[in-house]
């Protein structure tokens, strides 16, 4: 049974910084691509990142430069550094195994100016 359990959310000023962590259990984690996704309030969810089985990543436009994501196989876990965070960073951050049905639960970001 896969599980994706998401940690590191929290409040947080403009321009702070948060890690936020992804444990999986249940799957071949190193074999798998892994992504960040948020949902704010009104909105669709959206990829924020992605990292593959051989580390390559993806960002999305509104936060290259700023988040980070990697992966660290031997403990099964993708982290996302979010540095120079902004309000309109706020959201539920999720995990996801992609091209997979498999989500984390979720965990709250808030960037307050």
């Amino acid at each position: 049974q896969v599980q994706l359990v998401e940690s590191g959310g929290g409040l947080v000023q403009a321009g702070g910084s948060l890690r936020l962590s992804c444990a999986a259990s249940g799957v071949a984690f190193g074999i798998y691509t892994f992504g960040w996704y948020r949902q704010a309030p009104g909105k669709q969810r959206e990829l924020v990142a992605s990292v593959s089985r051989d580390d390559i990543s993806h960002y999305a436009d509104t936060v290259k430069g700023r988040f980070t994501i990697s992966r660290d196989n031997a403990k099964a876990t993708v982290y996302l550094q979010m540095n120079s965070l902004k309000p309109e960073d706020t959201a539920v951050y999720y995990c996801r195994l992609v091209g997979s049905g498999h989500w984390g639960q979720g965990t709250q970001v808030t960037v307050s100016s």
